[in-house]
């Protein structure tokens, strides 16, 4: 061939042209309004009415008829002007044609005509806002609105279909016939209060046959969730291993299993759920099965069970990660490795994301930018398969997917994911992929309508979506910036997903990560190593275990190099920031970054701002203390003590040098102690106390010991409740720390800090040489310990002259009992009130302590109502400055006693308390002089500028000479009035404290 080459191979080197010679056009977004609309439609249809949806649907259908109505009716007017046009420059090309040849006839009469006809041509085709095309592609999104919208309608009428909703609402006790639709799994354990609720087993099911109290046997298809519990208690005798033996036996359950089980149905959290009803069950033996599961699913539960055999002789790390990175089994991955998942942002590796089972269908076809090209890799080419064969093949590897990793939502998007990159080899076309994804999209919300709702198939779309239209856009800015190709597709493949599903991040969890990028990138190294030899020993487990255990060693390096990025990423003190939740937080956080991507194409082009960029980053993410206290001026420089602010639950750091620090109490969670810790730049702690073992208490140890050096672990004398005591031995033995139990009148130093047990008692079994004792022999104050709250370890610490008393979670007859066993005790300058400041406090020992700042530890809007007013009204009438962290924030405990301070973080004020010095108690019992006992001058509350707080309750009561002072009484409307004669009778009225001289 001689002609000249056609654009698209004019730069090939082959005399053959181009391997790869489709053209890039625009993206195509045919498909993308329909399949938006049948989403919008599922979503609002779901929580709507039938009837309502029904009439939407018909009206929806009538304006789809109208539009192609119409469609048609233009189509066929503009195919008349446009065979008159045609016909005339025909006409036109005929004469000139003639005229070149020299042709001598006269031509004015036809050559008007002509021109009649082309003008008349044009006349007809005036130009039309809405084109034939265009009310099309409208029938087309009101036909797809109302299929989606039919569809959820459909779907939530099985809802509501049969007697169940109804018995649900009566919390009746039902017999039911489950089959069995989702693997069951065990839920984490939370702190409600003091407790932690221990976990249970939950499942998806359908109800086939529900019997009704009244006997009643009804054939349903009803969706239910089922949350079983294991029978607990005193009547309980069975041993851990019968107990483990009935929990293995229901968590073995495959999909398909039909059982038949005793419940009480309660309704679900809210009506628009995809269940009908909650079926919670009591589980003191094994599930009766009634049918059994189909054999494929036996297959797949055959496969999963070998790859969890096979990992069992890794590292706890790798085998936990490596089952959910092949099939998405998160059965084995602890909380603390789940939490460093989600700050970081990888949660997708361990949702079977898409992402690992084109990994694995790399195997077959090769890198994907090569895979519709001549030089194509992988084992299709080499098995001599086409590219439809490979596509083909590529298609059964992803059912199989399914089958193995379960048809649920975050499976069924990474087939899909999978499947849009199969049609693109097969139809060698790049520009079909985004049709690909609208069409996948589209056929998964008309399968199953609840996924309009789920917020892991928003985020899987979203990010699929962006890598195919701005990674490719922000790859090809980076390599125009001499960034090589490979290292600029991954940073934007990385980048454009994180913009996108950022904001909706933020609308689940009110935060930012500032780690997601870079976490993603190094992850990325390991994930498709992990993947492969997983899937490898996936398929090897069934026929040969030692080749299979073989593999998953191989494999678990890559996994735990991914678990180790992820726990390094979340460590970071900067690793991710509050942002506001819900919609809004979302939508502005959307609008953020859509106004920072043209600065950041303007950043781009000047290397020098880049780098300040990137330094900025990682001074934000590591925040180096000195930066961070300059920017944000905590924590304030010489703090002495610091509450954190952990929720409802107790924690709080007592300064003892350079990055050491006692910690007393570790809260309810193991992230908030862990960030109180890390801003404060505690790297050491000597000992760490733990009042009692509450779950507001000691539910966060492992994040005090995460990173740092811990030397000892000193608990209370009673072991209750049982298990959370056993939950703080097994941790510390984890960690290799020692625990000890605390003695009375223990005393410890620590660089400045000085302290002494002051509670519990000794126990009879353990005396203690000098401990206080009663009549009886026994240790004063026994009878008093009702309980884990009774048995708090009672700490009185000085630093740099300060006095600070930590009452633990002390009830009155504790306080009554600690106030006698320590007739010495005396005024303090700082109280951290007991038991979060609730309404059970004794007034005498608050009349004994006199504190000068009372500190409340507790969590905004909780159910118990801390702190009660009565206890904040009691201590503002002593002359408190009372600080809460609810309302406040972490508070830090500053300057010496004659000048007390406090810092909150919350609002960033400094208060000053600057008053005399009063009574206080000396190691030896002896009181140093500084006024009376408690009717001594009180301290006057000033601000930064000096300004005089005013004291909001004020009581003075009788000095030792008899002499009456003022005191508060109740006035006729109900109000505190302060009297300088006379008394109230000595009652207390409310918040208003009186006493007779």
């Amino acid at each position: 061939m001689t002609g000249a080459r056609a654009t698209v191979h004019a730069a090939a080197e082959s005399p053959h042209g181009a391997s790869d010679p489709h053209q890039e056009g625009p993206a195509d977004l045919r498909l993308v309004a329909p399949a938006l609309a049948a989403w919008a439609g599922a979503v609002i249809s779901l929580g709507a009415p039938g009837g309502g949806v029904a009439v939407a649907c018909c009206g929806a259908v009538g304006l789809a008829v109208f539009a192609l109505r119409v469609a048609v009716a233009r189509r066929r007017a503009e195919r008349v002007p446009e065979e008159a046009e045609r016909a005339s420059e025909e006409a036109e090309e005929a004469e000139e044609a003639e005229e070149a040849e020299g042709a001598e006839r006269p031509v004015v009469g036809p050559r008007a005509d002509t021109a009649r006809r082309t003008a008349a041509a044009r006349r007809l085709r005036s130009p039309r806002r809405w084109s034939a095309g265009a009310f099309v592609a409208l029938a087309a999104v009101l036909l797809c609105a109302a299929a989606g919208a039919a569809s959820a309608a459909l779907h939530a009428s099985d809802v509501r279909r049969g007697p169940l909703p109804a018995l649900a609402e009566r919390y009746a006790g039902v017999t039911a016939e489950l089959e069995v639709t989702g693997d069951p799994h065990l839920t984490r354990p939370k702190v409600r209060g003091s407790q932690r609720t221990p976990p249970v087993l939950v499942f998806t099911a359908e109800a086939v046959r529900v019997t009704a109290p009244d006997g009643e046997i009804t054939a349903v298809r009803t969706p239910t969730l089922v949350v079983v519990r294991q029978r607990g208690g005193g009547g309980d005798e069975r041993g851990p291993e019968a107990r483990g033996s009935l929990a293995s036996a229901w968590r073995g359950l495959l999909p398909s299993t039909r059982i038949r089980v005793v419940a009480r149905a309660v309704p679900p959290l809210s009506p628009t759920d995809e269940v009908a009803a909650v079926l919670r069950i009591t589980a003191d033996a094994p599930p009766v099965k009634v049918g059994a599961p189909s054999p494929l699913q036996r297959l797949a539960g055959h496969l999963r069970a070998g790859l969890r055999e096979a990992t069992d002789g890794l590292r706890p790390d790798a085998r936990a990660l490596l089952p959910g990175l092949v099939v998405g089994d998160t059965s084995r991955v602890p909380p603390d490795l789940d939490d460093a998942f989600r700050a970081t942002d990888l949660t997708h590796l361990l949702a079977v994301s898409g992402s690992n089972l084109t990994i694995v269908l790399a195997l077959l076809i090769g890198p994907p930018h090569l895979a519709t090209r001549a030089e194509r890799r992988g084992l299709a080419p080499r098995l001599g398969l086409s590219l439809r064969g490979t596509a083909v093949i590529g298609g059964a590897l992803a059912l199989a997917f399914v089958v193995v990793c379960r048809p649920d939502p975050s499976v069924l998007r990474a087939a899909a994911c999978g499947l849009i990159t199969l049609l693109a080899i097969g139809t060698g076309r790049r520009r079909s992929l985004l049709p690909a994804l609208a069409a996948a999209v589209l056929l998964l919300v008309l399968y199953d309508p609840w996924l309009a709702r789920s917020y892991g198939f928003l985020l899987s779309v979203l990010a699929t979506g962006a890598l195919l239209l701005l990674a490719p856009r922000w790859s090809a800015a980076l390599q125009r910036r001499r960034v090589p190709p490979r290292i600029a597709e991954v940073i934007a493949a990385a980048a454009a997903a994180q913009a996108v599903c950022a904001p909706v991040v933020a609308v689940l969890a009110a935060r930012v990560g500032l780690v997601a990028v870079p976490c993603n990138l190094l992850a990325e190294l390991a994930v498709a190593p992990a993947t492969v030899l997983g899937f490898a020993a996936l398929a090897a487990a069934p026929v040969a275990l030692p080749v299979a255990q073989a593999l998953t060693w191989c494999a678990g390096w890559p996994a735990e190099w991914i678990a180790g990025v992820a726990r390094t990423g979340a460590a970071l003190p900067g690793a991710e920031f509050d942002w506001p939740g819900g919609w809004t937080g979302g939508l502005v956080l959307a609008a953020a970054t859509v106004a920072l991507v043209p600065v950041a194409r303007r950043v781009l082009r000047r290397p020098w701002l880049c780098v300040l960029c990137v330094l900025a980053l990682i001074l934000a993410v590591c925040r180096p203390a000195p930066i961070t206290r300059v920017l944000t001026g905590w924590p304030p420089p010489g703090w002495r003590a610091v509450v954190c602010d952990v929720g409802q639950g107790d924690g709080l750091v007592l300064a003892a040098g350079d990055g050491t620090a006692l910690v007393v109490d570790t809260g309810p969670e193991p992230h908030a102690i862990d960030r109180c810790l890390n801003d404060l730049g505690v790297r050491r702690i000597p000992l760490l106390v733990l009042t009692h073992f509450h779950a507001d208490h000691v539910d966060g140890l492992p994040g005090a010991l995460r990173g740092r050096s811990v030397g000892a672990i000193e608990t209370t004398t009673l072991q209750d409740p049982p298990g959370q005591a056993q939950f703080v031995r097994t941790t510390a033995a984890a960690a290799r720390v020692p625990v000890v139990r605390a003695e009375p009148g223990e005393r410890r130093q620590l660089g400045p800090l000085t302290w002494e047990v002051l509670w519990p008692p000794a126990p009879p079994d353990i005396p203690v040489p000098g401990s206080p004792t009663d009549p009886n022999g026994q240790p004063a104050g026994l009878d008093a310990v009702d309980g884990p709250n009774d048995a708090s370890v009672t700490l009185l610490v000085r630093t740099g002259g300060l006095t600070l008393l930590l009452l633990g979670d002390l009830e009155p007859p504790a306080q009554r009992a600690l106030l006698a066993a320590h007739p010495e005790l005396g005024g303090v300058d700082v109280l951290k009130v007991a038991h979060h400041g609730s309404a059970n406090q004794d007034p005498p020992l608050l009349h004994r302590l006199a504190p000068r700042l009372a500190l409340i530890s507790c969590g905004v809007d909780n159910p118990y109502g801390h702190p009660a007013p009565r206890t904040i009204a009691a201590l503002r009438a002593q002359g408190a400055r009372v600080l809460r962290t609810d309302t406040d924030g972490a508070i830090a405990i500053l300057g010496t006693t004659a000048r007390l301070s406090a810092t909150v973080s919350g609002h960033r004020i400094k208060v000053r308390l600057v008053g005399d010095r009063r009574t206080r108690t000396r190691p030896g019992g002896g009181r140093r002089p500084g006024g009376g006992e408690a009717g001594s001058r009180r301290p006057q509350a000033r601000t930064v500028g000096s300004r005089r707080l005013r004291t909001r309750a004020r009581a003075k009561s009788c000095s030792a000479g008899g002499r009456r002072r003022a005191v508060l009484c109740r006035g006729p409307d109900g109000s505190c009035r302060r009297r300088r004669t006379g008394d109230c009778g000595g009652r207390i009225a409310g918040g208003c404290i009186a006493q007779r001289c």
